[in-house]
């Protein structure tokens, strides 16, 4: 099993087979979906956010919202223990875990009419542990702006090219939004968008050694300062001047990358030349320094299991479903799908040479430990025409590994630059979307529990609240950015995620068993609970232990230690009172399908 292609044939078919029997099982058995029940998107339908979609709509901007970067980068960081740990675990965190955990959050929610998570926890297990929920989604949503600005910030140093494509992305999409807020839609102005997106890329490699090439060629520190201040104003703008247009925009260049993607797997069929497992599963390795297990759970969110989900699933899809059997393709297929792209992900990093992925994903200092020697990558530098040594934080190892897959064409070589910053500007420019829309998630979170001790803050359109609201946003997620690296900080993501999943499950749980009939249905989500849960704890506990607040390693920092620290705790908390509300629950008999809590109080 060394091709590519055997990887992509079996990933198709075991989902496809998942898909028919246990998402039919879980979706019309367990939840009980009937045509004949109203959904909150007729009951409470306004034109504006509730609003009936037809499913195979919604299943595309329920896909297009939960797959950022995480199915991205996450395979391509865990690629360093093999490729069998990351393959498994994005089917079985997939299909066990992560179709289970969308669905039944998007059901919870829907049930609720359409509210979000935390006002779900707040009804279903109590105030405590509603109050608890919001809390954890602040710290939550915060840890993962820093953990995706982290691979920016990566992808784009001592890259002027790059960094001038992206930039210009900025007053392209101003324009687009503009011209559609004055103008009207157009399709001419969408293919000049894209049109001038192109011409970006085809420009950059002519203001390299320029002066412009020099003042856009920036350091770390200076990427790190430059994406919280860029968060700011793009939060403050109306999401009509830059937040939609441009990701509207970047859903086209999502497209296309993923389906040349696609292509040169089926047509080229590069060999898999990583390992099954590598020496680093017992931890040590240079990208991720813990063991395989917890940390291929943590290291692999999106694309197998991820909390994030839960905000968009208790959040504008459902809204938006029509009828309630699309709760199958909207919210397990749309996961299944994140699973194939987190699948061609991986393969693009494991075709890599071992010890070219490594001189990538490490420091040089690291590297030398290594005792490895590169194979292709003077070639692969050669041709992109950009130093690739050292660029740590998995972008740029996906657009490398997507690159040296084409490059096996002969003609394809003189176009690999161009095609390395394509994907280099599509997935920062994705990732700034997510940047966008969660700072402003943030922004809302902050005003929301700031208006419990002062009313007018929970006023999003009072102008001072929201400036301030949004500068502390930027300057939490920031300082994380600042302080660590992406070892550090992509595991605090991981585990911050993973800790949003499980609560997601104990919401599920509690929902089906207060529903079903059979509360034996419940063991559908506590079994990826009971695993997720350990794993999350433990992660959390290594890293806190032998990172956070060990003055040797390189992500020491007690402000970590500490956020972490505090998410267990509220985790706990939300469990136990869950505990609690179970045994209530388990003494008497279930509500009807047919009602929602509102109108079976």
């Amino acid at each position: 099993m060394n091709h590519a292609i055997t990887f992509v044939i079996a990933t198709l078919c075991i989902l496809a087979i998942c898909y028919r029997f246990y998402g039919v099982f879980f979706t019309r058995k367990v939840l009980g979906c009937q045509d004949n029940q109203s959904t909150p998107s007729h009951e409470l339908a306004d034109g504006k956010n509730y609003v009936p979609t037809r499913k195979w709509v919604n299943f595309g901007q329920h896909f297009a919202a939960i797959a950022a970067a995480g199915p991205l980068v996450g395979p391509v960081l865990a690629a360093q223990f093999g490729y069998l740990p990351s393959f498994l675990w994005l089917l079985i965190g997939a299909v066990v875990g992560g179709a289970v955990h969308d669905t039944v959050v998007l059901f919870a929610s829907m049930k609720h009419q359409g509210k979000s998570l935390s006002e779900v926890a707040k009804s279903e297990l109590g105030p405590v542990a509603g109050w608890c929920t919001g809390l954890a989604m602040l710290f939550i949503i915060t840890i993962t702006m820093a953990g995706l600005s982290m691979v920016v910030v990566h992808a784009l140093e001592r890259n002027p090219w790059g960094t001038f494509a992206v930039f210009m992305t900025i007053p392209i999409a101003i324009c687009l939004g503009l011209y559609e807020k004055f103008v009207g839609p157009s399709k001419l102005a969408t293919y000049v968008g894209i049109g001038a997106i192109m011409a970006c890329v085809l420009i950059g490699p002519h203001i390299q050694g320029t002066l412009l090439g020099d003042w856009l060629t920036l350091h770390t520190q200076t990427v790190s300062l430059a994406l919280p201040i860029y968060a700011f104003f793009a939060t403050a703008l109306p999401v009509w001047m830059l937040l939609t247009p441009r990701g509207y925009l970047s859903s086209f260049m999502k497209i296309g990358v993923f389906g040349a993607l696609v292509i040169g797997v089926v047509f080229i069929n590069p060999t898999i030349q990583f390992p099954a497992l590598t020496q680093f599963i017992h931890g040590g390795g240079p990208v991720i320094s813990g063991p395989v297990w917890p940390f291929i759970s943590i290291t692999i969110a999106c694309g197998a299991i991820s909390g994030f989900h839960a905000f968009i699933g208790s959040g504008t899809t459902p809204k938006l479903v029509d009828n309630w059997k699309d709760l199958l393709p909207v919210g397990f297929g749309a996961m299944l799908a994140e699973c194939v792209v987190g699948v061609m992900a991986l393969i693009a990093a494991t075709s890599l040479h071992p010890a070219d992925y490594f001189a990538i994903n490490a420091t040089p200092a690291a590297f030398g430990h290594l005792g490895m020697s590169v194979v292709d990558l003077p070639r692969l530098s050669q041709e992109i025409g950009l130093d690739l040594y050292g660029r740590t934080g998995g972008a740029v190892t996906l657009a490398v590994g997507m690159s040296a897959i084409f490059t096996r064409v002969s003609w394809f070589s003189s176009l690999a630059s161009y095609f390395f910053q394509f994907v280099v500007m599509f997935e920062a420019v994705f990732i700034l979307t997510a940047v966008d829309s969660g700072t402003r998630v943030a922004r809302y979170l902050i005003q929301d529990f700031g208006g419990d001790f002062y009313a007018p803050l929970k006023r999003i359109d009072w102008l001072p609240g929201a400036i301030g609201a949004s500068v502390l946003a930027c300057a939490l997620w920031g300082y994380l950015l600042m302080s660590g690296d992406i070892n550090s900080v992509w595991a605090l993501f991981g585990v911050s995620n993973q800790l949003m999943a499980s609560i997601g499950l104990i919401i599920g749980a509690t929902v089906i068993l207060r529903l079903s009939h059979n509360k034996a249905y419940m063991l559908t989500c506590l079994v990826p609970l009971a695993y997720l849960y350990v794993t999350v704890n433990y992660a959390g506990y290594w890293m806190v232990t032998h990172v956070y607040l060990n003055p040797a390693a390189k992500g020491y920092s007690l402000f970590n230690a500490g956020i972490s620290i505090i998410m267990l705790v509220l985790g706990l908390v939300i469990l136990l009172s869950a505990l609690s509300k179970w045994k209530q629950l388990l003494a008497r008999a279930p509500q009807a399908l047919a009602l929602s809590p509102a109108r079976a109080a």
